[in-house]
């Protein structure tokens, strides 16, 4: 795996635009997880947002809830998924972001699951309902272990806190498209346009833009309005969930390619 910040600056030296699908570990099982990662790295993912599944994902559409659900049912542990990532890390070159609530990071102790992540190769750390305030109790650890923090910015976010969240944040800086949970639609919202150009006037930092997006013409219209990345998910796991394994991980390849075509 590279660095991300290493995958940035590369694609910015081609003028090109991140994609950056997400899906859930253990849904539907693990081995089709680390299947769906190997795949995904090869069908022009430039990083991988892998998420652990929890009991109570505030942040998340229906989709991706029931995804969670799950995963959990058959039993996944965040060792499990630590595990798939330290499998694969030299063998994918996709950078792979965990994505994970902030009590279960609590529960273990924030100094041990950092150093656990970075033992397991995992690059980017994204926790939905870690707000700025409580953001340094993960920024510090995750430095030290050379893990990027990414943070979160809401379309509601005041210019003042775009521009503390801008630049606090590891890595890049996601950017939330809509007001609510994650989840396909039928379109993009056009004050997104607005809030990377209020970010561009505060942040040299990459911008990634997810929730909601699910087309490749959705993709194609956020690399237009200057999105540095596109971030893919509920869409990503409905074509795991809907049909057998290998025929979802086809489909995922196939739609993940036409993703990337449509941001190069």
């Amino acid at each position: 795996m590279t660095a991300i910040s290493d995958c940035f600056q590369s694609l910015r030296d081609r003028g090109e635009c991140a994609l950056i699908p997400f899906i859930t570990a253990g849904d539907p099982d693990l081995e089709t997880t680390k299947a769906a990662l190997r795949v995904l790295d090869k069908a022009g993912a430039d990083i991988i947002e892998l998420g652990v599944p929890y009991s109570d994902p505030l942040a998340d559409g229906p989709v991706i809830q029931a995804a969670a659900t799950r995963a959990l049912q058959r039993g996944t542990k965040l060792e499990q998924v630590l595990d798939i990532v330290r499998s694969l890390k030299s063998e994918i070159k996709a950078p792979i972001v965990l994505f994970i609530y902030y009590n279960p990071i609590l529960n273990r102790g924030i100094e041990t699951f950092i150093q656990q992540l970075a033992n397991a190769g995992v690059a980017g750390l994204v926790v939905p309902d870690l707000p700025l305030e409580e953001a340094e109790s993960l920024l510090k650890p995750c430095a030290e272990y050379g893990i990027d923090l990414v943070l979160l910015v809401a379309p509601t976010s005041s210019q003042e806190r775009l521009k503390a969240i801008a630049s606090s944040s590891q890595g890049f800086i996601y950017l939330v498209s809509v007001t609510g949970v994650t989840g396909m639609r039928s379109g993009l919202e056009a004050r997104v346009e607005d809030l990377l150009q209020q970010l561009r006037q505060v942040t040299d930092k990459p911008i990634g833009v997810g929730f909601g997006i699910s087309e490749a013409q959705h993709a194609a219209q956020v690399r237009k309005w200057g999105a540095d990345a596109v971030i893919v998910g509920s869409a990503v796991v409905k074509r795991l969930a809907d049909k057998a394994p290998e025929a979802g991980i086809k489909e995922v390849a196939e739609f993940c390619q036409s993703l990337k075509s449509a941001i190069k």
